[in-house]
């Protein structure tokens, strides 16, 4: 999550004479820990990156793929892949889902996957809830022997760490055609690895959680424009609530354009082209604003979502 990498940032700023390598010395104990959550900007596009409970929301069998680079230019800085599958079955009743992802942060890689389960009730003529249930599991690696430190032979960068930790997560969903709710914890579970490469794994406190609240409504001024505030708050222990306040318009259902503020962090501009009925792209560019704008040129994102069927259903949540 971008709040627990910039403490990481904060922390790291002394080494390199010419480069400040913000994000390289991931941290200087003997355990780390495995609990960051990777941010994507187009998140509204596919929500199973934040809430389980989205799996099936489309009404279709879908596939989206997200690519973020963050932070151009800054050694060490994230970079995020996610590749996810969903549909509906049992008439809908039931929604599945699967991620293949890989993340990298400083001397940091995880690769992993995740299966998505969502049981969904119908609660109104349009409106329909799902709760959902995530499970999955991710090889976490940090290369301490790459990292060049003032001091020679530093015990605490003398071996690298490779260790297998599960993962799981829940949320809630409710959306009709033109609204959406969700509420999720995307880590129930608290994992390290430790120098002996042993997984160590405790249940997740109320204080440890990640919380996150997404919301958004469609605006139907005209057939052929459509107006789609949202907002997703982010909040986690030790950092301040984190919001991202955004607001696309649909043109002539082909062009959406759309910017983004994520609170005391960076604008977003957004855009997305729907090719065909089956096929969107997106782009979006994160221009930071905080004193990290010296050292990056922003941060970019690619999206790739392809529905494998022609029409969706009356409630589906494709915002």
């Amino acid at each position: 999550m971008l709040l627990i990498q910039k403490k990481f940032v904060m922390r790291n700023l002394f080494i390199n004479k010419k480069y400040i390598l913000v994000i390289f010395l991931i941290t200087c104990v003997l355990f780390t820990s495995a609990q960051q959550q990777p941010m994507y900007s187009q998140y509204m596009f596919n929500m199973l990156n934040l809430n389980p409970a989205y799996a099936g929301a489309t009404e279709v069998p879908t596939v989206t793929a997200l690519y973020r680079n963050q932070w151009i230019d800054m050694p060490g800085a994230p970079q995020n892949t996610s590749v996810t599958f969903d549909l509906p079955l049992d008439s809908k009743k039931i929604g599945l889902g699967v991620q293949l992802y890989d993340e990298r942060l400083g001397i940091e890689k995880s690769t992993g996957f995740n299966v998505f389960y969502s049981f969904r009730i119908p609660v109104s003529e349009k409106g329909i809830l799902s709760l959902g249930l995530q499970g999955g599991v991710l090889n976490y690696r940090a290369n301490y022997a790459q990292v060049s430190t003032f001091q020679n032979n530093d015990p605490s960068f003398s071996q690298n760490i490779n260790g297998v930790l599960p993962a799981a997560a829940a949320g809630l969903y409710y959306y009709t055609d033109k609204f959406y709710l969700g509420f999720s914890t995307p880590a129930l579970l608290k994992t390290k690895v430790s120098v002996d490469n042993t997984a160590i794994v405790t249940s997740a406190t109320g204080s440890d959680l990640h919380l996150y609240l997404a919301s958004g409504y469609k605006i139907v001024v005209t057939e052929d424009l459509i107006w789609t505030p949202s907002i997703l708050l982010k909040e986690v222990k030790g950092a301040p609530l984190e919001c991202d306040f955004n607001v696309s318009v649909l043109l002539d259902k082909l062009l959406s354009l759309g910017v983004s503020y994520r609170t005391g962090d960076s604008w977003v501009g957004m855009l997305e082209l729907q090719l065909n009925k089956q096929l969107r792209i997106g782009y979006a560019y994160d221009k930071t604003i905080t004193t990290l704008a010296t050292y990056n040129r922003g941060s970019h994102e690619l999206m790739l979502r392809f529905g494998l069927h022609r029409f969706a259903g009356k409630a589906a949540a494709t915002f």
